[in-house]
């Protein structure tokens, strides 16, 4: 498929205390560089909400997702240097949902949901991606299917953290998958059961934070972090903006939390908000140009991207978005 490429692109920045505008060119607000820039990129061939994002050798993929209640096996490649996409093989099925993490330059998803905005029907799938050859495989599945579960990769495993039973259920479990014996392993649970929530790596642990406990209502500022020497967990500084539903990433040392959905006041969040490792602290960054949901995150070290989502809660219409944001930090 041909791809479209922007004629021009736009700078959304925010100073401290500013709502976030549109600036054509290059000029950015007077502090803005302290709190980031976004821009926005060449959109996704096909708009989707719930969508999985990765990065792998300067290409960003968005992967599955749901348009209008139906699961798609959708896999569309951008190309960072190009500003343009192209559609590589999809799915072996249609998933919204997923959790996603790349090994050894592979793109591994796990579980998800085969109804968008349903958050039934948990799926035990894990399928393997490689870019190089545009194949996929399938990997030993979960023993329980989960929908909206963290997953996150760290020293050559991944993680599945939390998530919603097929029955609709949300659990606590805490499981690695080893690649090199191509099996899954129980681990210490969440402290609390929770899903639609950050799970990021971050200096040889992992952060679990915000989510929801039952329904699309539930939010918190929840910030467990596990240590897979020990396997125990720990708690660490609460998310400033309680939420759920949302997109994160790893980024210039920070653990990255965007967007999520307020369904009891129909509005959906701006907020961007890094979790400082080192410093153990949160920083308040720009804020998204508009409010959003069910988007994907991911990072190529230099910018972090942001793909998909709704900009109205789930269920409450106005349909997915195509958009792809670059956020940059100086």
């Amino acid at each position: 498929m041909k791809a479209v490429q922007l004629a021009a692109a736009c700078i959304f920045v925010a100073a401290a205390g500013t709502v976030p505008m549109i600036v054509h060119g290059q000029t950015a607000l007077p502090g803005a560089g302290t709190k980031g820039t976004w821009t926005q990129k060449t959109p996704m061939i096909t708009a989707r909400s719930e969508v999985s994002l990765a990065e792998v050798g300067g290409k960003i993929y968005v992967m599955g997702g749901g348009i209008n209640g139906t699961s798609v096996p959708h896999n569309e490649e951008y190309d960072i240097a190009t500003d343009k996409w192209r559609v590589r093989y999809p799915l072996p099925r249609g998933l919204d949902h997923m959790g996603v993490a790349v090994v050894n330059g592979k793109i591994i998803t796990v579980g998800g949901f085969v109804g968008a905005g349903v958050h039934r029907d948990g799926q035990p799938a894990v399928f393997e991606y490689d870019p190089k050859t545009d194949a996929w495989r399938a990997l030993a599945p979960l023993k329980v299917g989960l929908g909206s579960v963290g997953v996150v990769a760290l020293n050559g495993k991944v993680y599945a953290i939390g998530g919603r039973t097929p029955a609709g259920d949300t659990v606590a479990t805490n499981q690695v998958y080893d690649p090199a014996t191509n099996a899954w392993t129980a681990l210490a649970p969440l402290p609390n059961a929770r899903d639609h929530m950050a799970v990021v790596a971050a200096e040889g642990k992992i952060h679990a934070i915000g989510g929801r406990f039952t329904n699309s209502g539930d939010r918190t500022d929840m910030h467990d972090v596990y240590d897979p020497v020990t396997n125990t967990w720990t708690s660490g500084p609460p998310l400033p903006t309680a939420r759920s539903g949302l997109a994160y990433a790893y980024y210039k040392g920070m653990a990255i939390v965007l967007g999520g959905e307020f369904p009891q006041e129909k509005r959906t969040f701006t907020e961007n908000e890094g979790f400082d490792v080192k410093a153990n602290t949160w920083r308040t960054l720009a804020p998204m140009p508009q409010g959003r949901h069910a988007a994907g995150a991911t990072s190529d070290g230099k910018n972090l991207y942001v793909g998909g989502g709704s900009f109205l809660p789930g269920g409450m219409g106005g349909g997915p978005t195509g958009e792809l944001m670059v956020f940059n930090l100086p």
